[in-house]
């Protein structure tokens, strides 16, 4: 049986999520002229209006985006939740340490200055109690179970980061989830292998800090990803099988 399924398959009660934006919103900001062309090459297969209605984005939000990468959706997101709103957009110093990526990183936060832009170590993320109405984590979570010398990133304690990341998310706030869909098994050997993750892992991961998964969408979904690729192999690069999941943190 496939893992994601289509929503009336999942028995789980959900609400119909709230149309926050209105189309014009989401076109003006995926057209936002400050996007690169690589950010703007992406949208065909990560759909972001669609992902970010279907997670519940709205005006005001404080919103974050962890292990931001090149900052697509915190630059999209700065755009949808306006002035009212904030977004701040958290890497991984490990993750720009080289002197390739440093100029990358210097000319995202120049070009998106309403972004707080915040570095932070791998292995010790952080943020004040009750900051955000909205987060997502894109295609990274899988690496809180990867440990890499050549990159730095030590063995690192994903039940640490979600109970920290449960903290900082407001009472009725939601955590958006997308990532590589994996086979069950040994979770880091296979995101150590393949950078792909069993979704009920994800899933036992939140519920045990206390979330509760409000949502699952097939919106990405790939039925001919056989999830037994590494997601870089050109075979399947953009185009792996990926489950989408919207946690929210009772009231």
């Amino acid at each position: 049986m496939r893992l994601i399924v289509a929503l009336a398959v999942t028995g789980l009660a959900i609400a119909n999520p709230i149309a926050a934006l209105a189309r014009a919103d989401y076109a003006a900001a995926i057209a936002d002229p400050r996007r690169p062309a690589e950010a703007r090459a992406l949208d065909a297969s990560r759909k972001p209006a669609e992902t970010l209605q279907f997670l519940g984005l709205k005006p005001g939000m404080k919103a974050a985006d962890i292990m931001t990468g090149s900052g697509y959706w915190a630059e999209i997101m700065a755009d949808l939740v306006g002035p009212k709103g904030k977004v701040t957009g958290f890497e991984p110093s490990q993750f720009y340490a080289s002197e390739e990526e440093k100029p990358k990183w210097a000319a995202l936060v120049a070009r998106r200055p309403e972004v707080a832009w915040v570095r932070y170590p791998f292995e010790a993320f952080a943020a004040p109690a009750d900051s955000f109405d909205f987060t997502i984590i894109n295609m990274s979570y899988h690496d809180l179970y990867w440990q890499s010398d050549k990159y730095g990133i030590p063995r690192t304690d994903p039940a640490a980061f979600v109970k920290t990341l449960y903290a900082a998310t407001k009472p009725g706030g939601i955590v958006g989830i997308i990532d590589h869909v994996g086979a069950p098994g040994d979770t880091r050997a296979i995101v150590d292998a393949l950078h792909r993750i069993d979704p009920a892992v994800v899933k036992a991961d939140f519920e045990s800090a206390g979330f509760v998964l409000e949502a699952q969408s097939a919106l990405l979904a790939n039925p001919a990803d056989d999830h037994g690729k590494l997601v870089f192999d050109p075979a399947v690069r953009g185009k792996t099988d990926r489950f989408l999941f919207r946690f929210r943190k009772p009231r």
